[in-house]
């Protein structure tokens, strides 16, 4: 609460691998985890959160030297159901760059819900082991495996290119968004 002024709500937390992001659908949509530890709000919670108001999406990202970046966006929205919860994000700041905005606009796919544009690696969420609002296939994705570090499958993990690229997995990764 004391991160850039307070008031952030935490909807992701990636902290030590102990829960499994491959999931489906539903548990996507529902939310799933443990708020004390690693966990997903769910992205009918975050579609009701973020169509009432105006939101900022604050990113924060530590590799494995202990090293803290972050990206926050000035606007953020999650879609509704019938959307396939498409991302809407824009207006990048931090230090960690913008791999953000390449899935602006994109569908959130999971391993049972192909909403990806057609694209060589098919499903992306299989493909790269995480739902998230992939395009051909991401720039980022924070619901990869927990690889503790570099990773021996490419884009796997829990990546945000524009920093360490996708071969690089991090320590931990969260999510909030603030109520503008």
């Amino acid at each position: 609460m004391t991160t850039d002024g307070g008031g952030w709500t935490v909807f992701h937390t990636r902290i030590n691998g102990n829960v499994d992001f491959y999931r489906d659908w539903e548990e996507f949509e529902l939310g799933f985890g443990d708020v004390e530890t690693e966990f997903w709000l769910g992205n009918e919670k975050l579609h009701q959160l973020t169509s009432s108001n105006a939101y900022t999406l604050r990113v924060v990202l530590e590799d494995f030297d202990n090293e803290t970046r972050y990206a926050e966006y000035q606007s953020f929205a999650i879609g509704d159901a019938p959307s396939k919860y498409a991302l809407s994000v824009s207006g990048y700041s931090g230090d960690a760059r913008d791999s953000l905005s390449y899935s602006n606009g994109m569908k959130f796919t999971t391993f049972d819900q192909n909403n990806n544009p057609p694209t060589m690696y098919g499903n992306c969420a299989i493909s790269f082991h995480g739902a998230w609002w992939h395009k051909t296939c991401h720039h980022s994705c924070l619901n990869g495996g927990y690889l503790a570090g570099d990773q021996s499958t490419f884009g796997s993990g829990i990546n945000w290119y524009t920093w360490r690229g996708l071969e690089y997995s991090y320590k931990s990764a969260r999510m909030m968004i603030r109520r503008q």
